[in-house]
C-alpha cells in the first residue's frame, strides 16, 4: 500500500519515524522547533519530540554544525537542518575536516553518524549567493557520502538509511520542490545507499541526472518518444557513492549518453559520470557523451536570465538529436 505524501511531507516522516524508533536521534537548525522549519519540513515535530530533541539555533552554520558533530562523536545521531547549501558554506569547515575525517583520524576508535540536510540549487530569482548546488564540492570529500533526490518516497527512504548509516552524509533537497506529491510505501520503508533508479526503459540514448532536473530530463523524454527516440532515463539518487554500474549497463544498451547536472560544468558530478563512462563503456559508445550544466557563470536575478542559465527540455532534445546525429 502506498499513501500521497508532499516531498516535505515524506523528509518529516522520516525524521519522525526514526526519532521516535531511537531516543539518539535528534533535529537541530535554524527556525526547525517554534516556527515549524523554514519550509514547514519540521512541522509538528517540537511539539511531538520536545525542546531537547527539536533544537532551534542562532543563525551559525559553522557553531550549530560543530555541535551536531561532537554530539555524533559522543555517541547521539544528530540531524543537522541548513536553511539552505548556499548558508552551509560557512560550516564546510566542521564538515570537510571534521565529520568526514573522524573515522580515519581516529584509526576508527569514532565514528561520526550524522546528517547534515537542507535545500540546494537554484529557486527562481534568489540571484548569486542563493542559487548554488554544492553536490560535487561535498562529494569529492573522502569519508563523506552526498545523497541528491526529489522523489517524495526516495526522501523518506534514503532520509532513513542516512540516519541510520554510520557515515556523516549530506542530503541536497530542492527548495521549489517541496511541496511536490507523490507516492510513498506505508510503513517500514528503506532505500539503499548508492543505488540508482531508472525512471523509464529506453533503446536509443541514455539519460543521466538527479534532483529537480529529474523533472526537465523526463519531460524531454516524452517528447522525444514523440518524435520516436526512445530514450532510458537514470536518477542517481546518490552522488556519493555512484552507482557507475546501472549508467555503464544502460550505456552498453542505447550506446549513447547525455549527462544532465544542475551545477556549473567544470568539474562537476556530470564530468565524473563521463569520465568513469568513457573508463568501463568507451567501446560502447556510438558518439561523445554530452553534458547539459548550467551556465558555466554565476546566476543572476532577472527571470529571463534563470530561464537561459539552467538545463530545459529544449537542452536536452537538442543533445539528444546531435548524439544521434539527426541533427549536425
Amino acid at each position: 500500500m502506498a499513501k500521497i505524501l508532499t516531498l516535505r511531507d515524506a523528509l518529516r516522516e522520516a525524521m519522525s519515524e526514526e526519532m521516535r524508533r531511537d531516543e539518539t536521534v535528534f533535529l537541530i537548525g535554524e527556525e526547525v522547533a517554534e516556527y515549524d522549519g523554514a519550509y514547514k519540513v519540521s512541522k509538528g515535530m517540537l511539539e511531538e519530540f520536545g525542546p531537547k530533541r527539536v533544537i532551534d539555533t542562532p543563525i551559525a552554520e559553522l557553531g550549530f554544525a560543530g555541535i551536531g558533530v561532537g554530539a555524533a562523536m559522543n555517541g547521539l545521531r544528530p540531524i543537522v537542518e541548513f536553511m539552505t547549501w548556499n548558508f552551509a558554506v560557512l560550516a564546510f569547515d566542521q564538515i570537510v575536516n571534521n565529520a568526514a575525517k573522524t573515522l580515519s583520524q581516529s584509526a576508527g576508535q569514532f565514528k561520526c553518524p550524522i546528517v547534515f540536510r537542507g535545500p540546494s540549487g537554484s529557486a527562481g530569482q534568489l540571484a548569486q549567493q542563493h542559487s548554488q548546488t554544492f553536490e560535487s564540492w561535498l562529494a569529492n570529500v573522502p569519508g563523506l557520502k552526498v545523497i541528491s533526490c526529489v522523489d517524495p518516497a526516495d526522501a523518506k527512504g534514503l532520509l532513513k538509511s542516512a540516519i541510520r548509516d554510520d557515515d556523516p552524509i549530506c542530503v541536497m533537497e530542492s527548495e521549489i520542490l517541496y511541496g511536490m506529491e507523490g507516492e510513498v510505501p506505508e510503513g517500514e520503508y528503506l532505500v539503499p545507499i548508492g543505488v540508482a533508479a531508472v525512471r523509464r526503459y529506453g533503446s536509443d540514448v541514455t539519460l543521466v541526472s538527479f534532483n529537480k532536473m529529474m523533472l526537465p530530463t523526463l519531460k524531454a523524454a516524452e517528447e522525444l518518444e514523440k518524435e520516436g527516440i526512445s530514450a532510458e532515463v537514470i536518477d542517481l539518487r546518490t552522488i556519493r557513492p555512484l552507482d557507475i554500474q546501472t549508467i555503464v549497463q544502460s550505456v552498453k544498451k542505447t550506446n549513447r549518453l547525455v549527462v544532465i547536472d544542475e551545477s556549473w560544468p567544470f568539474a562537476g558530478v556530470s564530468a565524473e559520470v563521463t569520465y568513469q563512462v568513457q573508463k568501463y563503456a568507451f567501446d560502447y559508445l556510438d558518439a561523445p557523451v554530452t553534458r547539459i550544466n548550467a551556465a558555466d557563470t554565476s546566476l543572476g536575478y532577472a527571470p529571463t536570465f534563470v530561464e537561459e542559465y539552467l538545463p530545459n527540455p529544449a537542452k536536452i532534445i537538442k543533445a539528444v538529436k546531435e548524439v544521434m546525429y539527426v541533427v549536425r
